[in-house]
């Protein structure tokens, strides 16, 4: 690839080196095979803090009625963003949004804790098993 087409600006941000910049986040292990983990650009940027969506996801799977979440960032009119978590509850286990956000905010960062969280039944998955976050924003 020798760039973006009519996009200097952003060939100039992705191409450093010689070297393309994917804006992934990887792993090796020790029989040299890669793992893509996560984006460098799955971020949300609320008030200014960036806050990163995995921290908050690692934390968030500690409690005993979460199975799954994704934290994604929601268009806000004086922040720019606000967190918010999607979750689904482990099966027989009962929680609130109200109850979640509460035990968030005792273990986060003022600035990080979900503002909002909703419970479905189930998150949107990729063919590889990994949670498509960009379906949860619509």
């Amino acid at each position: 690839m020798k760039g973006y087409y009519r996009r200097p600006e952003a060939t100039v941000a992705a191409i450093r080196d010689g070297w393309f910049h994917t804006g992934d986040i990887g792993r090796m292990d020790e029989d040299a095979n890669f793992y893509v983990v996560d984006r460098l650009k799955d971020m949300v940027i609320r008030g200014g803090f960036n806050v990163y969506p995995r921290e908050l996801e690692e934390v968030m799977m500690t409690h005993e009625a979460i199975a799954m979440v994704a934290v994604i960032g929601v268009p806000h009119d004086s922040l720019g963003e606000e967190v918010k978590a999607v979750l689904v509850l482990r099966p027989g286990c009962q929680a609130t949004p109200e109850a979640i956000i509460a035990w968030c905010k005792e273990r986060m960062a003022a600035y990080k804790y979900p503002r909002t969280v909703e419970i479905v039944e189930s998150l949107p998955m990729t063919a590889t098993g990994k949670i498509l976050k960009r379906a949860l924003k619509r």
